[in-house]
């Protein structure tokens, strides 16, 4: 499992999640803060952190724009899939989507189907999210975003599905990735 530990932040650790929640599965467009919330996330509660891209990075030896290049689209989702439904067998993991998982029908069924599992997704307006990708050091490697306004129509697109499997939605923008986590916890509590 490609999972990581990271220093605690000071966000406390909460006492009353539901004791039936065995992961958590962050969902959201490039720049929501997926890794990086999930990441302050698993370290508040004690949990492991998965990224499923980093995943696929690790299995693959490939770059995400690698595999597409190499495999297509198509090709990719398959593997993203297969990564998702081993992810979904992990205990006490945070897990972090990629921003296009959501798109397969598959993925939204073991996501919606799975017990023990909150989906929560991270939204934010699409130009807070283009700007913090394009201040991010892979930005040039991110090829969704070379046409902005296609980057746009496919984020209008995802919103439904982003909406449809989150049991709980948190807004990041103009939040700190500690302020999200404890946006999270809060609402996880009243699960």
């Amino acid at each position: 499992m490609a999972t990581t530990t990271v220093p605690l932040p000071l966000t406390p650790v909460p006492h009353s999640l539901p004791s039936q929640l065995k992961r958590i599965v962050l969902t959201g467009f490039m720049g929501a803060g997926k890794t990086t919330v999930g990441r302050h996330l698993a370290a508040a509660l004690r949990w492991e952190f998965l990224d499923v891209d980093a995943l696929l990075e690790e299995r693959h030896g490939s770059s995400i724009a690698d595999l597409f290049t190499a495999h297509g689209e198509q090709g990719f989702r398959r593997f993203e899939s297969h990564a998702i439904a081993r992810a979904l067998g992990y205990r006490n993991t945070v897990i972090a989507l990629g921003g296009g998982a959501p798109e397969i029908l598959t993925n939204r069924l073991l996501l919606e189907q799975t017990p023990a599992t909150a989906v929560i997704f991270l939204d934010a307006s699409f130009p807070a999210l283009f700007d913090r990708c394009m201040l991010q050091p892979d930005a040039a490697v991110r090829p969704n975003l070379a046409d902005p306004v296609a980057a746009e129509a496919r984020f209008h697109a995802r919103l439904p599905l982003y909406r449809r499997i989150a049991r709980i939605t948190v807004t990041t923008e103009g939040k700190t990735p500690d302020e999200t986590v404890a946006n999270i916890q809060e609402s996880l509590r009243k699960l």
